[in-house]
């Protein structure tokens, strides 16, 4: 299930910037991704989402990261390593998947993170976990 159409769209407050390959849907403490289906997310990719984080969060921006894995796609797992080294505001990151590949992905992707990643079967599990973050209470 997309973001908008869930009953998260309709309860809480967020700015949606769609770039072409993916939505992004700003909320107050964390981001929602749902990247576009057969997208290979690049370091390219990755740096012009930050451009518009920063513009949206300010310069000390400390964020959640969770992506709907709606679609499928890939990305280089040596970017968390590149983003932590040159960037690091995630503080924690949540993947929702929906099938057993996806898992396996985003159990690939938690292995190359500095930050909590919890991968989750529904959006609602992950943003309930982000709501609920220590970091943002």
């Amino acid at each position: 299930m997309t973001f908008e159409n869930s009953i998260f769209a309709k309860q809480l407050n967020f700015k949606k910037i769609s770039l072409s390959f993916g939505n992004f849907y700003l909320l107050d403490n964390f981001t929602i991704a749902e990247i576009n289906e057969g997208i290979h997310l690049d370091w390219n990719k990755i740096e012009e989402l930050i451009n518009h984080l920063v513009l949206h969060y300010g310069e000390d921006i400390r964020i959640g990261y969770l992506t709907n894995r709606v679609n499928s796609y890939s990305i280089e797992p040596q970017s968390w390593i590149k983003f932590e080294k040159e960037y690091g505001f995630i503080v924690a990151s949540a993947i929702v998947v929906y099938n057993d590949f996806a898992f396996i992905n985003a159990t690939l992707e938690k292995q190359f993170a500095k930050s909590s990643i919890k991968r989750c079967n529904s959006l609602d599990q992950a943003i309930s976990w982000m709501q609920n973050l220590k970091e943002f209470k």
